[in-house]
């Protein structure tokens, strides 16, 4: 079950700038083509979300209530400013000053082709985004605003694609802000690169982190009703292959009963809290017989953001690229790099987790089984068992510097595994990194990224730095271009880029 969302409901403004200079004929023309161009992009099925049509803007004060008008409307994630003629950017700036919403400037003119054989000064001056749009960039570039310049025909698919891309970015934003996020427990004891500073990533990227004791969880567990766990079971009997053990009077089902237990109370509180997700930590499971697997892998699937060990900003982030994955094939999912294959003739790493990947991402029917878990001192809990299928992904990891947040995130190709692996009870995924594992996990050393990250084969690097783009923050992305030297001298001007701009 993916997450229940409806993109639909929220709306990216579609902003037109010109001026008076050209008259009024000249503005009803640039109102209809705007009409026009507003109409086409909410007709674009790969763009989810509604494009509303904002008439014209002329003066500066029209500029600021309209932005006033989008920080105020809770259905506008964000902005799409085109500027159709030229618009003398200083009207732009109090409303720029004002405006607390993400947006993007399409840079695209009404005709496509220029008519060589008619065209004269009127259309000249009428479809003049070429040099409009430069006017409105220099002034974003002036104020230091952060956006996304996409360039192209409003009916080309390539630049259709970035747009569409970049509202699910937005849809993501908007749901983080005031998103709760909640630990059972603390971070794992001596751990450094899960932990972080929540103030700071309130401020940065708005949604808030708060521990909840393992007292205020049990309870929801105990009033599970029978009723509720049966239902459970035999959702698990359609959905997944059974094993022996785990089927009714099976020796293991009364663990399976124990998870479905757990399930009910982790959803009656995270419901009931109004969370989009949350943190465990094997170190602290006070009260519970089993560690959270089975519970966890369910409820990841249907959109809450997880991260272990007490791991809030990757379960926050990976809440983020649920809901951009809304709606697209393929699956996202928390993930760990855990070992290495290195034959020099294919060097690759095995993805996994001790219990708790999406089942997203799994290429078949899911195995639904009781294994031993050797962690954490707690009965042997149900997990679901599976491998992804093969194809291209990404792999994201944010961290905290200190001074600033930092995103890493890693190109790789899913394979096939080459054998099969019997004895792995756990769910895994098998992965080439670009542009090789030598370079590619010297470079992740380096930038500093997590053991931790987000898997996804629904999105794209493009994806993840809209994302850091609207939060302000350093991106850096190991591809097939990396080169560990010239990466080195991008982390150290990074370095001094974030410090200095702290200060602007």
């Amino acid at each position: 079950m993916a997450l229940d969302l409806n993109l639909k409901e929220l709306q990216v403004w579609f902003v037109t700038g010109s001026q008076h200079l050209y008259g009024e004929e000249a503005l009803r023309q640039v109102e209809e083509d705007a009409q026009k161009v507003a109409q086409s992009l909410n007709d674009v099925a790969e763009i989810p979300v509604s494009i509303v049509y904002k008439p014209v803007l002329t003066t500066s004060d029209s500029i600021r209530r309209l932005m006033a008008e989008a920080n105020a409307d809770e259905q506008c994630i964000g902005l799409m400013m085109w500027m159709h003629t030229f618009s003398p950017a200083r009207m732009w700036i109090a409303g720029l000053n004002l405006l607390n919403k993400p947006y993007l400037h399409f840079h695209t003119q009404y005709y496509r082709d220029i008519p060589w054989a008619e065209i004269d000064m009127d259309y000249m001056n009428l479809h003049q985004s070429a040099h409009g749009d430069r006017e409105f960039g220099f002034i974003n570039t002036r104020m230091r605003k952060n956006r996304k310049v996409v360039v192209g025909h409003w009916q080309d698919p390539e630049a259709l694609q970035e747009v569409a891309t970049w509202t699910r970015v937005a849809a993501a934003w908007h749901d983080g802000q005031g998103a709760k996020i909640a630990r059972f427990g603390d971070n794992m004891r001596d751990v450094a690169v899960t932990e972080g500073n929540k103030v700071a990533a309130q401020i940065q990227f708005g949604y808030e982190v708060n521990a909840y004791s393992l007292g205020e969880l049990l309870p929801h567990i105990e009033a599970a009703t029978e009723g509720q766990i049966n239902a459970l079971l035999e959702e698990y009997e359609a959905s997944y292959t059974l094993t022996d053990r785990v089927r009714e009077g099976g020796a293991k089902r009364e663990a399976l009963r124990e998870s479905a237990r757990i399930e009910v109370g982790l959803r009656s509180f995270l419901k009931e809290g109004g969370f989009k997700g949350f943190t465990t930590n094997f170190e602290d499971l006070i009260g519970l017989k089993q560690l959270p697997g089975l519970a966890v892998q369910r409820v990841m699937n249907e959109g809450y953001g997880f991260g272990a060990e007490g791991d809030w900003k990757t379960a926050a982030l990976l809440r983020a690229m649920k809901v951009m994955n809304v709606g697209l094939r393929g699956g996202t999912s928390f993930m760990e790099d855990y070992v290495y294959h290195l034959d020099p003739a294919g060097s690759r790493i095995l993805g996994a987790h001790m219990l708790e990947v999406c089942e997203s991402i799994a290429a078949d029917k899911p195995v639904l089984d009781v294994q031993a878990l050797d962690i954490g001192g707690k009965d042997n809990p149900a997990r679901l068992i599976f491998t992804a299928p093969a194809g291209p992904a990404v792999c994201a990891s944010l961290i905290d510097l200190g001074n600033r947040f930092r995103m890493i995130v890693n190109k790789v190709d899913v394979v096939t595994p080459p054998a099969d692996l019997p004895k792995l009870p756990v769910a895994r995924v098998l992965w080439d990194p670009k542009p090789n594992l030598k370079v590619a996990a010297e470079s992740w050393i380096l930038a500093g990224g997590a053991h931790h990250s987000v898997f996804s084969q629904a999105l794209t690097a493009e994806y993840v730095e809209d994302y850091c783009e609207m939060a302000g923050i350093e991106y850096v992305l190991i591809d097939e271009d990396t080169e560990v030297r010239k990466l080195k001298q991008d982390l150290r001007l990074g370095e001094v880029y974030y410090h200095i701009a702290k200060g602007l």
